[in-house]
């Protein structure tokens, strides 16, 4: 987090909520119509990994009645981090100035998204965030919350960052934040993908702000989350973590001799 008391910072420019989907035929119209009544001034972009259940389809016909709906059909499933970097280059280059993470599903509420915005004026990044005193989560089991809880403070511990949600997936960028971000060098395609962002711009001394949300559980359709995917985050942040720390003490010692 940078001195952000020595800063100003440039107007926000246009708004761009990007909505990854794999079937969420359910779900998207009912997002896309509450993001439209939220923040009328945002476009959407849907990032369509083609679902099967026709969700791309679905989309297509948002975009053809409302001209703020963009449709970016993938060829297939690759990760949610994956959906979010193609979102990112593509609103990048159609010169959007804020780039917006946003699931499908209703857990990252719509109607919470103007003060994310309002926040962003001030810093580089906003997180919503379930883990600071605001935040909630609802409908969730005990065992989800303890996995969620978990694994913000196992890398905010081994990746020294002063985040507490580190995990969370609703999230506010600046264009110019992202592209310091080096994002084209980003592997991660799962649920590290969000952590590996946070440490990212904590890295690059963007100023971080979190905002409290309250995340509610989905109603409708399946959870992509899996035992492969949350193995993958636990490998992924514990190699980055200890390669970290080998650096900052091979740094040290190069300083003292």
């Amino acid at each position: 987090m940078s001195d952000e008391g020595q800063r100003s910072f440039s107007p926000l420019g246009k708004v761009l909520v990007i909505i990854p989907t794999y079937n969420e035929a359910d779900n998207i119209q009912p997002i896309v119509a509450r993001v439209r009544s939220a923040v009328p001034d945002a476009d959407i972009l849907v990032a369509d990994d083609n679902s099967p259940d026709g969700t791309g389809k679905l989309a297509d016909e948002l975009a053809a009645a409302d001209e703020a709906v963009h449709v970016l059909h993938r060829k297939g499933k690759e990760g949610l981090g994956a959906a979010y970097l193609a979102g990112f280059r593509w609103g990048i280059d159609h010169g959007y100035g804020v780039l917006v993470e946003m699931d499908a599903d209703g857990s990252h509420q719509p109607e919470e998204l103007p003060r994310l915005l309002t926040a962003l004026k001030g810093a580089d990044v906003v997180l919503g965030s379930r883990w600071i005193p605001g935040g909630r989560v609802v409908n969730w089991p005990r065992s989800r919350e303890i996995l969620s809880r978990g694994g913000s403070t196992y890398s905010r511990l081994l990746l020294d960052v002063p985040i507490r949600d580190v995990t969370g997936g609703y999230r506010a960028f600046r264009k110019e934040t992202l592209e310091g971000l080096g994002i084209e060098a980003v592997a991660s395609a799962g649920y590290c993908f969000q952590v590996d962002l946070a440490w990212r711009a904590v890295k690059a001394g963007f100023h971080v702000v979190e905002v409290p949300i309250t995340f509610v559980e989905r109603e409708r359709g399946d959870s992509k989350m899996s035992r492969a995917i949350v193995l993958e985050a636990f490998w992924r942040v514990g190699a980055w973590g200890i390669t970290s720390r080998v650096g900052k003490v091979g740094r040290a010692v190069n300083r003292r001799y």
